[in-house]
């Protein structure tokens, strides 16, 4: 089983049923059956041929949420190629490694962005064509997607890819370090797809509203969930906070996928008549979040919550809370059906409940999780060892299954011969009435090892010093693990879907 498969399945089972609503926005909807996406990505897979990509060729798609960004990306998957989604916010110099490193050999953009990529088009000896997403006074070598599909054929390519050939290199959120390629196979992405359907028991009568960008394996996996179970994606072209919940009820959505981050930011719009009148029965959702953040969701929108837990290199979903039965929020529940995984030390042997250790996924690469880094097999043998892929964070079971997810293992901070947790502390911090946002990274000290700091972001209109940060710590946590040092700044750097980039913040 290939993607190509799985969506010409869906195509010719349920021709008529709705499976891509796209909401621009700004009032525009487009809608695509299944026989009228299939039949659209047939025309640009044959254009794409035309264009001179061909199968193991890299096509970058470098934009936001748009239908030509799923035409293209289903488009390769049918020919062969291999998708390399890339964050529409980089700059030159971040975009060049992805486009450079994997040898991406046309690029899918938009007007916007266009001069972005014509700039690493210089760099990059093997980016050739680029396609823009609408009409423009565009430059030598730059095509228009309604012109390069235009006339083309609705037949089936004849390219039939292996499912274990490669479908994407998906460049890592880079928190820790510079961005590292996860190769993903046909296999990965129907078999997630699979996973995620069944744990968050998906039919066809679901809409899934899928706001969070394309280019990050969150949206990827909840859209190829939607596929398997025949049901239908509402994608919107970007996040926003005051739009959402509207977009929720407009489109009838059942489920929707967020972050932590953008749960706050929701959370941080005025309380507007009829929130409770929705049709979601579950919001997914990853990285934590306090229960009194819980409480006011529950409150203002009756939506029901479900953590879960995942990564780029496993193509998402490794955990999730149950959908019946008691559910614990504060962790990231159980390991979902198809996935095994273990709690061990740093020898490898298995822990017991109520340790924290490393999390290791067992299984075959390209099937429970990546094939390898791209180009890059020291670190490919640094993370897949025996069978297993060793994720880098730290987890602890509970005695009822449930996983308490601590930090990433390089973010500990080793003071003194402790280890102190930046999200157990960000967590204390965050509760001040001042702070809005906060992270805790370790900085070298010559006594110590590691000392901690805090860089907090206040609330608007509030005021604290780095003596009121650290006092409010001092009656809340253990003394090793108070900071001991504050800076504030306007802002954090952050990923496209929330995380810390706390390299920079150390850099």
């Amino acid at each position: 089983m290939n993607l190509r498969w799985l969506l010409e399945e869906r195509a010719a089972a349920a021709p008529h049923r709705l499976f891509v609503r796209f909401d621009d926005g700004e009032g525009g909807v487009r809608d695509y059956t299944y026989r009228e996406f299939d039949t659209e990505v047939n025309r640009t897979a044959n254009a794409l041929l035309r264009l001179g990509v061909s199968k193991r060729d890299r096509l970058n798609l470098h934009l936001t949420n748009s239908p030509e960004l799923l035409l293209a990306w289903f488009a390769a998957a049918k020919i062969g190629a291999v998708i390399v989604p890339t964050n529409p916010a980089s700059p030159p110099d971040e975009l060049e490694h992805p486009v450079g490193q994997a040898g991406c050999v046309a690029s899918v953009t938009q007007p916007d962005l266009l001069p972005v990529v014509q700039a690493v088009r210089e760099r990059c000896p093997r980016l050739g064509d680029v396609v823009v997403t609408e009409e423009t006074a565009t430059p030598a070598g730059v095509i228009a997607f309604d012109r390069l599909i235009a006339d083309q054929p609705s037949c089936r390519v004849s390219a039939s890819p292996d499912p274990a050939d490669d479908l994407a290199i998906m460049y890592t959120s880079g928190t820790t370090s510079r961005p590292k390629g996860a190769v993903l196979t046909h296999t990965n992405y129907v078999f997630k797809g699979e996973v995620v359907a069944r744990a968050l028991g998906m039919s066809q009568d679901d809409r899934s509203l899928i706001a969070m960008p394309l280019i990050h394996v969150n949206a990827q996996y909840h859209l190829l969930a939607a596929l398997s179970a025949g049901a239908c994606a509402v994608v919107t072209r970007r996040f926003s906070a005051s739009r959402l919940m509207t977009q929720a009820r407009r489109h009838g959505c059942t489920i929707a996928t967020l972050f932590a981050t953008p749960i706050r930011m929701v959370l941080a719009q005025e309380p507007q008549p009829g929130e409770r009148c929705n049709d979601l029965r579950l919001v997914a959702f990853a990285q934590s979040l306090t229960k009194e953040e819980m409480d006011e969701w529950h409150a203002r929108f009756g939506a029901p919550l479900l953590q879960i837990y995942g990564m780029t290199e496993t193509m998402g979903m490794l955990a999730a809370n149950p959908l019946e039965g008691a559910r614990d929020n504060t962790t990231v529940g159980r390991p979902v059906a198809g996935h095994r995984i273990s709690i061990v030390d740093d020898d490898g042997r298995e822990l017991p409940a109520g340790t924290q250790g490393n999390l290791v996924v067992h299984g075959e690469p390209g099937r429970d999780y990546m094939k390898c880094y791209y180009r890059n097999p020291e670190a490919t043998d640094e993370v897949i060892r025996d069978g297993r892929l060793w994720t880098g964070d730290l987890l602890e079971a509970t005695d009822d299954g449930f996983l308490r997810f601590v930090d990433r293992a390089k973010d500990m901070i080793k003071r003194g011969g402790e280890n102190a947790a930046p999200a157990e502390i960000e967590s204390v911090i965050g509760l001040h009435p001042s702070v809005a946002d906060v992270a805790v990274i370790g900085i070298p000290d010559p006594l110590w090892g590691e000392a901690i700091k805090a860089v907090v972001v206040l609330k608007e209109g509030r005021r604290a010093a780095a003596g009121d940060i650290v006092d409010f710590c001092t009656t809340r946590l253990a003394k090793f693990r108070v900071p001991e040092q504050v800076e504030f700044r306007e802002s954090l750097p952050r990923t496209i879907v929330g995380k810390v980039q706390r390299y920079r913040l150390r850099r």
